[in-house]
């Protein structure tokens, strides 16, 4: 039986993309990170995020999906986003909120 690849991660979590949201974490976890893409531009042919959402967000199927969100903010590039959705998973994750 062939393993099973790792896929993309980030500081240790699991990165999963589909079309222009990205989610950041484990979903077995208490939280996760999704980051929208707003906005894009072309630069040499490749397409660069120029607006990105951060939604910190619990993954409790009991909860309604908008009362699942904990924190937000919006970034002006992906690399950004990404770094402050890192530092507030791992705080939430420490129960440091």
């Amino acid at each position: 039986m062939a393993d099973k690849k790792p896929g993309l991660t980030y500081k240790g979590k699991p990165l999963l993309r589909k079309d222009d949201t990205i989610y950041y974490g484990n979903m077995s976890d208490k939280y996760i990170v999704m980051l929208q893409i707003q906005d894009k531009t072309v630069e040499n042919g490749v397409e660069t995020a120029t607006r990105v959402s951060v939604y910190l967000q619990q993954t409790s199927e009991n909860v309604r999906p908008k009362e699942r969100i904990v924190r937000k903010t919006e970034k002006a590039g992906l690399y950004e986003a990404l770094d402050v959705g890192a530092v507030w998973l791992e705080r939430a994750l420490a129960d440091k909120f």
